[in-house]
């Protein structure tokens, strides 16, 4: 017969005095990037659009300035879930989708990791 071991409960400063591999899945950069409407308005088009786009067909999708809309895009690409592609004077931005789905697979896993064994289950 196996035993189930429980995990110990921790108090919020034991709990921030430990690393676990939530620590470094948690970026500050990419929950800024995506705390803005319209920012994510902006990447959800990109994501449905399944290729790269020029920052003026992006501006398409929101009545917003495009020097507006390129700064949005910028901080995507800062956060490591956009990629920007530049011809010339043309740029365009590209989704990241693998990197994209692995911080939110990891992301997801570490926060399962930590659950109490009798809230794993929806």
């Amino acid at each position: 017969m196996t035993q189930v071991r429980k995990r110990s409960q921790m108090t919020p400063k034991q709990a921030s005095a430990c690393c676990r591999p939530i620590d470094n899945l948690l970026d500050p950069e990419l929950f800024r990037a995506l705390s803005d409407p319209t920012r994510v308005r902006l990447f959800g088009c990109l994501i449905k659009c399944g290729r790269a786009c020029l920052v003026g067909e992006v501006a398409e999708c929101c009545s917003v300035d495009l020097s507006v809309v390129s700064r949005h895009l910028q901080l995507l690409e800062r956060a490591g879930i956009l990629e920007v592609v530049k011809e010339g004077r043309t740029v365009s931005y590209c989704v990241k989708y693998g990197v994209l789905c692995e911080m939110f697979r990891s992301i997801a896993n570490a926060i399962e990791s930590s659950c109490p064994v009798h809230q794993h289950a929806a």
